[in-house]
């Protein structure tokens, strides 16, 4: 009768085990972005403290995060020319969630995760907060209610993760 039962230990562990896996191992993002010709794989732009500055300088600028209907755009044309531009415009026009029910879904992710953001997980929920910021400021009515609500969801996601106050 002890086998048995260290049997059924042993496959209730393991399917403890493969459950915290699966858990862990969940992309909030997307890994693949195809652009053309060239695949990229899980892409970030902010590799170094250069590329940091040159995202601020971006944003400072002027960038546009396009939705379904307007494009990427950054108004400065020297900027806009940078290969790491496109780069960055690869990320907001093919991962980046643009449609409120999936920023709701990367909200609900968000609070499900367990430990720290993975480096690129964090730029792109930063990136995902500034789009959110964006269409916040130009959308009226009920859907501005909406967006705020995704905006303030976003930003308490990115203070837990800096400030990790919920003992994860």
């Amino acid at each position: 009768m002890l086998p048995w039962k260290v049997m059924i230990v042993a496959v209730f562990y393991c399917n403890i085990s493969m459950c915290a896996i699966q858990r862990r191992g969940k992309a909030l993002f997307p890994a693949r972005v195809k652009r053309g010709m060239t695949t990229m794989i899980n892409p970030t732009f902010q590799n170094s403290i250069e590329e940091v500055n040159l995202l601020f300088e971006i944003l400072l600028a002027g960038l546009q995060i396009g939705d379904e209907h307007s494009p990427f755009t950054v108004r400065d044309q020297e900027l806009a020319s940078m290969r790491q531009t496109r780069t960055l415009e690869a990320i907001c026009e093919e991962v980046l969630p643009k449609r409120l029910p999936d920023i709701r879904r990367l909200v609900f992710d968000l609070s499900q995760h367990h430990g720290p953001l993975h480096k690129g997980d964090f730029e792109r929920t930063v990136l995902t907060m500034v789009y959110a910021a964006n269409r916040l400021a130009n959308t009226r009515g009920h859907q501005r209610d909406a967006w705020a609500e995704s905006f303030v969801s976003l930003y308490k996601a990115i203070k837990q993760d800096l400030t990790d106050q919920s003992g994860r």
